[in-house]
């Protein structure tokens, strides 16, 4: 019989062993999120490579792909299921992934409590011998009303931009010459109102460390 976990990391739903601003941090699915769930893909065609190549040198080099106004630093293990990596920007956020699946021509994180959104980015490539196609696809709700106001004051084509960014280094990366396409889809306009209190957890706010304990 087929090992069906093979390829997921074995988790317990919150993030240990990492850094310290992610310690206990519970994993956060869509509807562990707050705001309107959307599913957002975005491709870029890369000739004279196979999924497997554009896989293999996305995972290799990922940080390299990142936007220059904040920093991923890839697991030390590198993108493997179970590892965590971490993200910090020039705007005092802090926060983080769990690769969560991965395989030869695809990989997926999920995103922590305090996240600007919650969900599941997932990176694939599809085609044949000598034409592949990358794929980033999201499936997210704003992890909670501060994050949601932000999305719909800019923070969403904030977003967008970097992912087409991120292919666009990655497509000329391994030699090609074209350039992003986008496709967004609202999958489900309500508000999960009863994860309203998840903003105690933004990664924007600075966390308190624990009271010492009287001797």
């Amino acid at each position: 019989m087929a090992d069906d976990t093979q390829g997921w990391a074995k988790h317990s739903g919150e993030i240990h062993g990492a850094a310290k601003h992610l310690e206990g941090r519970k994993l956060t699915g869509p509807q562990q999120g707050f705001g309107p769930l959307w599913q957002k893909t975005y491709t870029v065609e890369i000739p004279g490579h196979t999924p497997a190549e554009v896989i293999a040198e996305w995972k290799a080099h990922y940080g390299e792909f990142w936007p220059a106004h904040s920093k991923f630093n890839a697991p030390l293990a590198g993108i493997q299921p179970g590892e965590v990596g971490t993200i910090t920007t020039a705007k005092t956020l802090s926060t983080g992934i769990m690769v969560m699946y991965g395989d030869e021509t695809s990989f997926a994180f999920m995103t922590p409590e305090g996240h600007p959104f919650a969900g599941w980015i997932t990176f694939s490539a599809t085609g044949d011998d000598d034409w592949a196609i990358a794929q980033v696809q999201l499936l997210i709700r704003p992890n909670d009303p501060i994050w949601d106001v932000g999305f719909m004051l800019g923070m969403a084509k904030g977003e967008d931009a970097m992912w087409r960014g991120v292919l666009r280094k990655l497509a000329r990366h391994l030699g090609s010459e074209h350039d992003p396409q986008q496709e967004t889809i609202k999958v489900d306009n309500k508000r999960i109102w009863g994860n309203a209190r998840n903003w105690t957890k933004n990664a924007m706010i600075p966390r308190r460390s624990p009271k010492p304990q009287p001797q």
